[in-house]
């Protein structure tokens, strides 16, 4: 296992135990599925202990329930799991509407999955990894860490602390032999953005695309990536344009849609599964 170019010994896939939280179904599982290709020890980890048992079943892996905001889940979960050479935190949720009509309750969650999810995931397989002097780490953020979106706020702070976090622990963890990488999807297919309006402009990823970016990681070991991978450039370039000319930019692509859910019933359907994990 050599030193590869960008200075962190490599990984072999096809030798790897590889955790990832959220995997009963969307990204989770389409990277799940991917990793197991490539012939990795996968441990699905997920909330939904069904659905990741059924995701599991599918391609030979092991499954867990997790609540990423349990400390004391998340180590039972390593220590059954093993030596973790990758760690997937994809776990997440993503309420929509305006920022006064959110409640405590529902934007206290939105912080624990997103944000303490990843702290507490790190904090419990890192060591190991510290230890062995190698390991890799994908944190799965958004595009929304980067550009701020109405009717998104708590959901924008979750995920620019994500963004951050992942940057300041890569620092960190560099001199071990341990790499951190986030990755930043725009709208994704999934459950998350359920109802909400799609495409018009803002380009609209599948689970494949997203869980293609995190597999590559493995082998650049990036700091950042983004989904489809032009935005990069692009999310750079918002965050230091002027205000009146963002304004601009989020009306010729319909900024609000955040606000306003295309099927209202499908939107709320998913904001009540939320609701009912707070």
């Amino acid at each position: 296992m050599g030193i590869l170019g960008h200075g962190y010994p490599g990984i072999d896939l096809a030798a790897a135990t590889v955790l990832i939280t959220g995997a009963g179904r969307g990204i989770g599982q389409a990277t799940a599925e991917m990793f197991a290709a490539k012939g990795s020890d996968v441990v699905i980890a997920d909330v939904d202990l069904v659905a990741a048992e059924a995701a599991a079943a599918a391609i030979g892996a092991r499954a867990f329930g997790l609540d990423v905001r349990s400390r004391a889940d998340w180590d039972s979960v390593v220590a059954e799991t093993g030596a973790v050479d990758v760690l997937v935190n994809n776990a997440g949720v993503m309420p929509a509407g305006a920022f006064l009509d959110e409640s405590d309750e529902v934007g206290h969650a939105t912080m624990d999955i997103n944000v303490w999810g990843l702290i507490h995931g790190m904090r419990a397989a890192v060591p190991g990894m510290v230890e062995r002097g190698r390991g890799h780490v994908v944190n799965v953020a958004s595009l929304a860490g980067k550009v701020p979106v109405p009717g998104l706020a708590v959901y924008n702070a979750s995920k620019f602390a994500a963004v951050g976090l992942s940057a300041a622990t890569r620092l960190e963890f560099a001199e071990h032999g341990v790499s951190v990488s986030a990755v930043l999807p725009s709208a994704v297919r999934t459950r998350l953005s359920s109802g909400l309006t799609l495409g018009r402009g803002m380009p609209t990823v599948d689970p494949a695309d997203v869980a293609e970016a995190i597999v590559q990681t493995c082998r650049t070991r990036r700091a950042e990536v983004a989904v489809p991978n032009y935005l990069g450039p692009i999310d750079i370039a918002l965050a230091a344009a002027p205000e009146r000319a963002v304004r601009l930019v989020r009306n010729l692509f319909d900024g609000n849609r955040a606000l306003h859910p295309a099927d209202e019933q499908t939107r709320a359907a998913y904001e009540a599964q939320v609701r009912s994990i707070t």
